[in-house]
Order: C-alpha cells, then structure tokens, then sequence
C-alpha cells in the first residue's frame, strides 16, 4: 500500500470529490435524531452502502471523534470526507453536514423574535419543551447502556453527576479529571476501564463486521504523514480564521458589544463541549440566562426543540441563542440585522474549531489506531458525560415542570428546589405521553415532537 506523506498529494481518485458531492447532500438531509441517528446514517450509506470507508476505519475516527470538543457526527463526517479527499473532501462534508440546519434554525430564529409574543408561537412551544425532556432523558439511558458496563462506571457516573448539580464543579474541570482517571486507571486496571471497544453496535445497532468484509470500491485511505511543519501551517490558519474575526469587532466595537462576548463565550464554549450538545447545554443555558441575560428562563429549550426538529448537530441550538442574545442587545443595529448577525458570529466561532482539531489531528490520530489507553480515557469520559447530561435532564425538568423554582446556597452546596404549588399539570401529562411514545411504543422523534406540539397547542389555548 502506498505511503501519502504530503496533504497536497492527489488523494485516490476511485471516488472523485464530484460524485462524493451528492452522497455528504445526502448524508446531511437525514442527519435527524441527534449523534446516534447521524452516526446511523452515515454507516449505513459509507460502510454499508457505498462501501468507501471500513469498519474498521469508521469506528477509529467515531473513536478520536468522541474525545473531541464539539459535535462528534459532524467532526466524524468531516473526518472521512478529509480522508477520502483531504482538505477539500474534509470542508465539503462538513460544511454540507450543517448547512441545512444553520439555515433552517436562522429562519427558525427569526420567525422566535418576531412572533414570540404571540400566542400561537408560545402554543407550539408549550408542547414541545415536556417532549424534549423525554429525548434527554433517552440519551442518558443510551449512553449509560454504552459505557456503564461495571461498578466504576456507574461510580464515576454518579460523581460526576453530583459535582456539578450540588457542587457546581466546572465542566473542563470535570473532563479533565475523567480523562486522566481513565488514563490512569487503564494502566492499572484496564478490565474495568476498557470498555468501549469500538462504536459499530450503537451506529447502526448491528454487530461489527471483521476489517476485511467491506469489498467494492473501498479507497486506499492512507493517512499523512504528521510533521511539525505541517501543524504549524494548519494551526496558523484555522487560528487566523477562529480569532481574526473576533480582533477585527473587538476593535470597531469594542469588549462591551453584544458581538465580541457572543465571539468570546461561544468559543470558549467550542472547547469544552464534550460529549456532543446535551452535556454542556446546561452550562450555556445558565450563562445566558443568568450571565448575559440573552435569553429567559425555559427558552433555551425552544431553542433545543428547534435544533431537534431539524437536521444537522443539535449543538446548531447556540445559533438560536446568538441570534436572541443581539437581537435583544442591538445596540446602534436594527434588532434583526443584529441578530442575524450575532448567529452568524456564534456558529462561525463554534463550527470553525471543529475543522481545526480534524485537520490538525487526524494524522497522529491515524497512527494510534489500537491505542487502549485511548480507548479507556475516552470511557471514563463518556462516564462522566452520563451524570452531566443526567444533571441536564433534571434541570430541564425542573424549569419546565415548575413555573418557580428556588435557588438554595449553603456550605458549598448549590440546590433547586420547586416550589410544588407552582407545577404546570398539562405539561407533566405531556411528558409522560413523551416518556410512553419514546420508550414504551418506540415512536419515533419527529412523530413524538409533532404529536406533543399538537397536544401542548390544544392544552395552552383551553389550559392556560
């Protein structure tokens, strides 16, 4: 097999960018049902399918996908577009991966702020908030069946889950902690860390074919070869894209615009979202309620209804809270030109990290192919990703359950406690209907979203 050792080297032409170009439109029109359901698609038209890509290769780039901040199915398919056809194959997949949906959520945005008073608009999103509860809940119990497979699992699962509900214990600080105690503990005890061997049963719920199965027209997807040069010409221009932006409003506007905080906290926020959207929604919807004050309490979940109901990763929700964060802070711009503005900034300095830790870091990641230290660091993550997303669902659950919920601070300890008289009925029977349709009778996402919209519309008009 031939070696490429150079990133402008001509990939293998089996596949050519042009016939590739409708297979990553496809890809990306069925991106619905969050990671699991992206991850599904994309393995069932790469490997399955088209056969371009192996099992083999797919679960190691899922694999190097999961470590990274950011949403993995996007990084994934910008992972193998760049191996299939470098740096043009990695831009066209993942750019067409969130093109539909940054498009859709905008006009989704716009249609928000300019009708949010009414009470059509508030229908709609009555019925929609309980049924998100019942999709975040789902993805706790998915990931826990993936990752809490024994006892330090399920340990590191709780600590988690009470260190930043109870303790308020930052999210970086929380994964960096997982990481090394996996790390470690797959030096010392790696029975009971390495226990995510490979992704194919939850991509496609099937077991995993051996390496050698896929035939047809599979590419010879040799890797470049990682130099020094190299990741300093990658890091000089995705640097240059990430922060010039943020330079050039930092000096026509200056640190107290809208603008420059969206560009600042969204990146920030680029580089410690682990573990997909669910983990850190809680942290950005905090920040912007609390912090900022862009958004009121309970709308981030209209903002996660939309990322949902459209295709694309979920993490596209922090569009929805750039573009209400300037459009209620225009400053001297006409609200809706702000605000547009403010969600391009937002999904500009949330989506160009992604391409930078794929394109700087794959070639090192193709030579640690097998690694099991790896693997555990990236299990212990995973762990403790489960009692953050828990800590998601409960928060959710308490703001859209409860019209009042109080703050309590004592010791170091931070509690949520409702007030019980406060409890909105309608929306603890929508969200049980939720919690029937998606794990009793299996239906699927959109069907459920569509029949609690309906269901919250009918309620609010006669309920409320």
């Amino acid at each position: 097999m031939a070696s490429t050792t150079d990133e402008n080297a001509s990939p293998p032409e089996s596949i050519s960018l042009r016939e590739a170009f409708p297979v990553w439109c496809r890809v990306a029109a069925l991106s619905f049902g969050g990671p699991a359901g992206q991850i599904a698609v994309m393995h069932r038209i790469l490997v399955e399918e088209k056969k371009w890509i192996d099992e083999s290769r797919f679960l190691h780039a899922l694999n190097y996908c999961m470590l990274l901040p950011g949403p993995e199915a996007q990084q994934l398919a910008t992972y193998i577009g760049w191996l299939m056809h470098r740096a043009a194959g990695g831009l066209m997949a993942g750019l067409l991966f969130i093109l539909p949906g940054c498009v859709s959520i905008l006009a989704l945005s716009i249609a928000y702020a300019t009708y949010e008073n009414t009470d059509f608009v508030q229908a709609i999103f009555y019925g929609l908030k309980p049924a998100v509860m019942a999709i975040v809940m789902e993805a706790v119990l998915r990931i826990s069946k993936r990752v809490l497979k024994n006892r330090t699992m399920m340990s590191l699962a709780a600590a988690s889950f009470v260190a930043i509900f109870v303790f308020d214990v930052p999210f970086p600080i929380l994964i960096a902690t997982a990481a090394l105690i996996g790390y470690v503990g797959g030096r010392v005890k790696p029975d009971q860390f390495y226990v995510i061997q490979g992704h194919g049963k939850q991509a496609n719920g099937k077991a995993n074919v051996a390496e050698s199965a896929v035939v047809g027209h599979v590419l010879d997807l040799t890797a470049v070869r990682p130099s020094v040069g190299r990741a300093i010409r990658i890091s000089a221009i995705f640097l240059t894209l990430w922060f010039g932006p943020l330079i050039l409003i930092h000096q026509l506007l200056g640190t107290e615009s809208v603008f420059y905080k969206e560009g600042v906290f969204f990146s920030q926020a680029a580089v410690v979202t682990f573990g997909g959207a669910y983990a850190v929604l809680a942290y950005i919807a905090q920040e912007a309620v609390d912090t900022f004050h862009w958004l009121q309490p309970g709308e981030m979940l209209d903002g996660l209804g939309m990322a949902e109901t459209t295709p694309g990763p979920l993490i596209m929700v922090v569009q929805f809270v750039g573009f209400m964060g300037a459009y209620r802070h225009p400053g001297s711009l006409d609200p809706l030109a702000a605000g547009i503005l403010g969600s391009c900034i937002t999904t500009w300095v949330t989506f160009v990290p992604c391409f930078f830790w794929i394109f700087l870091g794959a070639p090192y990641v193709e030579k640690l192919r097998g690694n099991r230290l790896l693997a555990s660091a990236l299990s212990a993550i995973t762990a403790a990703v489960v009692g953050v997303i828990l800590n998601l669902a409960v928060w959710f659950s308490l703001h859209t359950l409860f019209d009042k919920v109080d703050d309590y601070r004592t010791m170091g300890m931070h509690w949520q406690i409702p007030d019980w008289t406060t409890l909105d009925v309608p929306a603890l029977a929508i969200a049980f209907l939720a919690c029937v349709l998606t794990f009793r009778w299996k239906v699927g996402m959109l069907a459920t979203l569509a029949i609690c919209c309906a269901l919250g519309a009918v309620a609010f008009v006669f309920l409320k």
